[in-house]
């Protein structure tokens, strides 16, 4: 299955066990290999953010490769 970014852009994330972690705002793209690296979360007011790495601003930094599933919204492989 083929998305554009602007599609998953405001779509909810969740963990595998049923976690809403927030909402994708932006992706990292690595410039020499052009792959997605990460995915930035605004994260939910029950996400527990000091878990999760963080960007400057407070968004969670998400491994691009752990998006396992995409529909209504993005379920993610999480290993905490």
């Amino acid at each position: 299955m083929r998305k554009f970014l602007t599609e998953l852009r405001g779509k909810t994330v969740m963990t595998n066990d049923g976690q809403i972690l927030g909402m994708i705002e932006n992706f990292v793209v690595d410039t020499s290999s052009g792959g997605i690296a990460h995915v930035l979360v605004t994260p939910s007011e029950d996400v527990e953010s000091r878990l999760f790495q963080q960007d400057a601003s407070g968004r969670l930094v998400l491994p691009f490769k752990s998006m396992r599933a995409v529909k209504d919204v993005v379920v993610m492989d999480i290993g905490k």
